[in-house]
């Protein structure tokens, strides 16, 4: 088993076992050292966002001191579901390697297919009503950045 997703795994192990969260571990690695190891938190930080990438993310991203991670690469125990499938990309990771799939994942009741769903504008319910309002008046700080001469782009 590659080392990386061996801790990966490992990660998931301890964090179901230790009733923390989900059985999901994620690795972050540049040039061949860890940068950082995320675990789901979403129990114990009550997060839905503690995915184990996401904390990865916010790990390595604080431990380098930079939002790009283009020189690093992932390693998830599982599949990762949308929101962290976009992280990753967001942070330009340049490989993201996985272990077991979302339809592993759905199989023991993590089933993010009405997500997939949503994206796709095949939901056949809304759990979220989606609204747009007061566009005009939300324009305004768009309009500032693209004329501000100090931006960072990202």
């Amino acid at each position: 088993m590659n080392k990386f997703m061996k801790m990966a795994v490992d990660e998931a192990y301890n964090t179901m076992r230790e009733n923390a969260g989900g059985p999901f571990g994620a690795v972050i690695v540049r040039n061949g050292e860890v940068i950082a190891v995320g675990r789901n938190e979403v129990i114990t930080t009550n997060d839905p966002t503690a995915h184990a990438e996401v904390v990865a993310i916010r790990k390595a991203t604080k431990l380098l001191g930079t939002f790009d991670l283009s020189d690093c690469e992932i390693y998830s125990s599982c599949e990762p579901c949308p929101m962290c499938f976009s992280a990753i990309h967001w942070a330009k990771m340049k490989n993201l390697y996985f272990g077991a799939t979302r339809y592993d994942a759905a199989e023991i009741g993590f089933d993010d297919q009405y997500i997939y769903d949503v994206l796709e504008g095949k939901a056949s319910k809304e759990q979220v009503v989606v609204k747009n309002i007061d566009h005009e008046d939300s324009l305004g700080p768009f309009k500032e950045w693209s004329t501000k001469h100090d931006k960072v782009k990202y």
